[in-house]
């Protein structure tokens, strides 16, 4: 995201990370990865619950859609950081508004299934 944000503030939009943990963490998380936009602390897992996000297990280790993710992660330089609060915590990616509007949802279904920028983009007005 931190690569795309001037493209989707030139669109008027507004990026926002939510993750879980403390303030500890995210300030490290911060600093490890230059983002400038907010980052949001979910400690209680609220938001991730009401958004609807899944769990992994231990087997979404192995599988093959994720061992790709990691090769592709890995080819762009990207590595991960500490171990967070709830490391099978998935994750997903939206996009809100104006107004009461939802306009893209993309819930992870596994580590690294990240919705495409492009898809993201494409949805603000």
């Amino acid at each position: 995201m931190r690569e795309h944000e001037p493209q989707f503030r030139e669109k008027g939009a507004n990026v926002v990370a939510i993750g879980l943990g403390g303030a500890d963490y995210a300030r490290h998380f911060r600093q490890e990865t230059s983002i400038t936009f907010p980052l949001l602390i979910d400690e209680t897992s609220a938001v991730h619950k009401a958004a609807g996000l899944g769990k992994a297990n231990i087997l979404h280790i192995f599988r093959s859609d994720n061992a790709a993710a990691r090769k592709r992660a890995s080819f762009a330089g990207f590595r991960q950081y500490k171990l967070g609060k709830d490391p099978f915590q998935l994750g997903g990616s939206f996009v809100f508004g104006p107004g009461d509007v939802d306009r893209f949802a993309h819930i992870s279904k596994t580590f690294g299934d990240n919705a495409p920028m492009a898809s993201l983009l494409a949805a603000l007005p």
